[in-house]
């Protein structure tokens, strides 16, 4: 009997000394995508670095074993693999193969992030929040103030979701201008930019734009959705030129605007059309919204196929257990390919409709990627919706394009490829 107990534990040691490779899939067989990336996310903050394995198993993380990674990946619902060094070795050696469209990419350090929005704002009033908050990731909440007050240097990440740079409150004034809630924006906007020594409040929103432009250019990361990503463009084409009518600021239009906008300002957009009456709820034509012939039945965008080994950020944001994922609508729903500028990754598209729905590109020293749409798991979002249950939706792959974007910043910058 002794012998037998003594062969049983040599057993287990034999295998707990070869068993230190701690795999975390992220294919179909995943049972929570989501809150993997929580664990991703944790593994980092704890000073342990993690291999993001591109286009392996829809990007699967592999992390040196550690018992406590284990206890919190089944506390939180995560699978799981816990796999012997020689197959570590496997693993690596495949995904390095200049065969296959693969590699790994070390992750080192948790990004410290922000979003940008207003305080009183609830959890799921922006899909990314909602994510964050769902996966366990941690982030600070900023908006003008601390903007302007030079904060945003604090941080490697910013988001920003259904924000209107422009000044014009989100063009919601021919339906909710009597809206308690809309009346209480304005009067609060406006108090805040007297507040910061700006005679408007698309002063203001231009101020915090160029600021967050600057950021980018030193090396910032940028990642924003549905109205924060047009009206972002089209507040700093607009530098210098009235485009509020007076329902907005209290004078008119600049009636020359259009001709007077700066497209080399942008980050993403060119050659765009305003959309000057303020009764309209749209910005400009770079939005599709109201312009798209897509039935909902086939709204459908697919992500293009990058090189893990030659293009390694656009890999990184596209990586997923699918490449076809369903769309959903927003403010600004998606953009226009025509007004994209040729320095502009498109990364997501719906080529039928000539529509591009995710794009990411590069100023300075750093990145911006944006992704149109409201909600990935809300077809079609209204004011005064109940908040999407993630519990419902464990493994959107929607979902998931955001949360590598929160992901991305870990990432050991690679030397370019010659």
């Amino acid at each position: 009997m002794k012998k037998i107990l003594f062969a049983i534990l040599l057993t287990c040691a034999y295998n707990l000394c070869f068993a230190f490779g701690f795999l975390i899939p992220m294919d179909n067989s995943q049972k929570n995508h989501l809150k993997a990336y929580g664990i991703a996310y944790w593994v980092l903050q704890n000073g342990i670095t993690i291999d993001w394995l591109l286009n392996y198993r829809g990007g699967s993380f592999l992390i040196e074993y550690n018992p406590d990674i284990k206890k919190e990946c089944d506390i939180r619902g995560v699978s799981y693999e816990i796999i012997a060094d020689v197959k570590v070795s496997s693993i690596l050696t495949e995904v390095s193969s200049n065969d296959v469209n693969m590699d790994a990419v070390k992750l080192e350090k948790a990004p410290k992030m922000a979003v940008y929005s207003p305080k009183d704002k609830l959890p799921w009033d922006d899909a990314v929040t909602l994510a964050l908050t769902y996966a366990e990731i941690p982030y600070t909440v900023i908006y003008d103030g601390e903007i302007v007050n030079g904060e945003l240097s604090k941080y490697d990440w910013l988001h920003m979701h259904h924000e209107d740079f422009t000044g014009q409150y989100g063009k919601f004034y021919a339906s909710y201008h009597n809206a308690p809630w809309y009346v209480e924006q304005q009067k609060n906007a406006e108090a805040e930019a007297r507040k910061y020594g700006f005679s408007k409040v698309s002063d203001l929103k231009l101020y915090v734009a160029k600021t967050i432009k600057l950021y980018v250019e030193n090396g910032g990361f940028l990642f924003a959705m549905c109205s924060g990503t047009d009206s972002f463009d089209i507040a700093l084409a607009a530098e210098n030129v009235d485009i509020c009518e007076s329902m907005f600021d209290g004078d008119p239009a600049d009636p020359q605007a259009q001709e007077k906008l700066d497209y080399s300002k942008c980050l993403a957009f060119q050659n765009f059309t305003l959309k000057r009456n303020p009764m309209e709820y749209e910005y400009s034509d770079i939005d599709v919204t109201e312009t798209r012939k897509v039935n909902e039945n086939v709204d459908f965008f697919t992500l293009f196929e990058f090189s893990a080994k030659w293009d390694p950020v656009p890999t990184m944001l596209c990586q997923n257990h699918t490449n076809i994922i369903k769309g959903f609508m927003g403010q600004t729903t998606a953009f226009n390919e025509d007004l994209i500028k040729a320095t502009t990754t498109i990364m997501g598209e719906l080529k039928s409709a000539k529509e591009a729905k995710y794009i990411h590109g590069t100023y300075g020293k750093g990145t911006w990627t944006f992704y149109g749409g409201h909600d990935p798991e809300d077809y079609r979002h209204y004011v005064g919706d109940q908040p999407t249950n993630l519990d419902n939706h464990k493994n959107s792959p929607g979902y998931r394009l955001i949360l590598n974007n929160v992901l991305f910043p870990a990432a050991k910058k690679k030397k370019q490829k010659t």
